[in-house]
């Protein structure tokens, strides 16, 4: 499996770099870049990310956390000081920008490549092939559908609100984006986790888990960017009043993205079925809600529309997923907890938006969740009693 998708990308690569080169100059008119040499580079830029991508994926198949960061370390640590030498010691300019981004993602494919030399090997099985691409071609358009929702809200404010809009509408952005942390860090580790799960009754009842836990932690960090997203604003655009309006998306956003999170634990049972067929029409339908809901709210409310119009998009890409993932690969979910985690977030949210709360409240508010979970029965009698057990006073002995 590994000889078979490494030659097949390192052939579809090597064609789009040979594409890419020989037609420089005129994809470079199509897309108004003056200078062919930019776009070459850029297309090696792209062949050495497609290779290295594939290569230390491996690490996450195999588990291996630290070889991973220490391979992305490298990486950093290369493009940083090759393009610090091409732009400021060089002075290349552009070029050297485009070639100072890949110079590390190339030294450290090179690396790996003699790493694996041992694994990889003149090997290719089309009948392997065959299937991969028919678990993957639905993926490619599914992507596109995300893309366009993580892109459309600020595309249509462009163009029903103006600029100035955009601009406040990206600094709630920027503030809600502190859940992509979280995110990253779950969506690398959680595929190669979940699939690695031969027993499918032990593989269920870990999704199960780990939805509930990935929402109750998503849903209390969206809930205290919602409730502190007016002195985060007002301190990053100190200088800028007129854009501290962009808090009242922030709470919105970062609760389209808890609901993003609950979705790919639910692709995974999609994965895991080999049903990925239909991933492209469950994304288009919520890239469907999202540009529909854009056209309707933005010309009366702005950006706080294109902030409705996401978590909307985002709430519809979970619902459908759920739905497909429950036909293919069904699991007993904790849907009442998973309900309670994100429904007592959203209404401290929503309360502390009404009463307008001063800081002091909105830390209370944000503090209080996992309180208040308890009193609604969202913890199971194991984890209270694992709870007591951290919180009660240990006992002295003499």
């Amino acid at each position: 499996m590994l000889r078979t998708s490494f030659w097949y990308t390192m052939v579809a690569a090597t064609l789009g770099l040979l594409v890419g080169v020989v037609f420089a100059e005129p994809i470079g008119r199509l897309v108004g870049v003056d200078d062919s040499k930019l776009v070459a580079a850029a297309f090696v830029g792209v062949w050495a990310q497609m290779n290295y991508e594939q290569l230390t994926s491996l690490f996450r198949v195999e588990e291996r956390s630290l070889a991973f960061v220490g391979a992305t370390l490298v990486n950093l640590l290369a493009t940083v000081g090759a393009t610090v030498v091409l732009v400021v010691g060089l002075d290349q300019g552009a070029l050297g920008v485009i070639v100072g981004n890949w110079i590390g993602t190339l030294v450290v494919y090179l690396g790996l490549l003699g790493y694996r030399r041992e694994q990889l090997g003149l090997q290719f099985d089309r009948k392997l092939l065959r299937e991969m691409q028919h678990f993957g071609w639905p993926l490619v358009p599914a992507a596109l559908a995300l893309i366009g929702i993580n892109f459309a809200d600020r595309f249509f404010l462009a163009h029903l609100s103006g600029l100035n809009e955009v601009g406040k509408y990206e600094l709630g952005v920027r503030v809600a984006s502190a859940m992509v942390l979280l995110l990253t860090a779950f969506r690398t580790a959680w595929p190669a986790f979940a699939y690695s799960l031969d027993d499918d009754r032990e593989a269920k009842r870990t999704y199960a888990f780990v939805l509930t836990y990935l929402v109750f932690l998503a849903s209390w960090l969206a809930l205290g960017l919602g409730v502190l997203a007016p002195w985060i604003v007002r301190l990053l655009a100190h200088k800028n009043p007129a854009f501290w309006a962009g808090a009242d998306v922030v709470g919105m956003l970062a609760f389209g993205t808890a609901f993003y999170a609950a979705y790919i634990v639910m692709a995974i049972g999609v994965g895991r079925a080999r049903r990925t067929q239909f991933n492209w029409v469950i994304t288009g339908i919520a890239a469907a809600v999202n540009f529909a809901l854009c056209l309707v709210l933005i010309p009366s409310y702005g950006m706080v529309g294109a902030g409705i119009a996401t978590l909307a998009a985002y709430i519809a890409l979970f619902l459908a997923m759920t739905y497909w993932a429950q036909k293919v690969y069904p699991v007993r979910y904790q849907w009442v907890r998973v309900a309670k985690a994100i429904g007592v977030a959203g209404v401290l949210t929503v309360g502390a938006k009404l009463v307008d709360a001063p800081l002091a409240l909105a830390i209370v508010i944000a503090l209080s969740y996992p309180f208040l979970l308890g009193l609604v029965g969202f913890y199971l009698p194991a984890e209270r009693a694992r709870l007591r057990s951290i919180y009660r006073p240990r006992a002295r002995y003499g």
